[in-house]
């Protein structure tokens, strides 16, 4: 799913699983900021597991994209929320 956010045209990826408490504080802090996201879960499918490790390079989730880049999973992104750099990474600030 894409989503226009102040003109920039986003694609932001979340690959999860059931019953992962880090893949549903990945989805709340996505959702505060009111961005559109693509959910893939990958419980029961290995081909879709396959293919998050295969473009992450990690095998727990949540894994997360913004656009083509890799930004890792829930301690990354809300790291990067703590360090004001996030909403520039959504193309939230302007």
């Amino acid at each position: 799913m894409t989503d226009e956010v102040h003109g920039s045209r986003l694609n932001v990826v979340v690959y999860t699983q059931a019953f992962c408490g880090y893949c549903a504080a990945a989805r709340k802090l996505l959702q505060q900021k009111g961005v559109a996201f693509e959910e893939i879960d990958v419980t029961l499918s290995a081909a879709r597991r396959r293919e998050m490790t295969d473009r992450s390079g990690c095998r727990t989730v949540p894994q997360i994209f913004i656009g083509a880049e890799h930004v890792g999973g829930y301690d990354d992104i809300a790291k990067l929320e703590q360090d004001g750099r996030l909403d520039d990474m959504l193309g939230l600030s302007g």
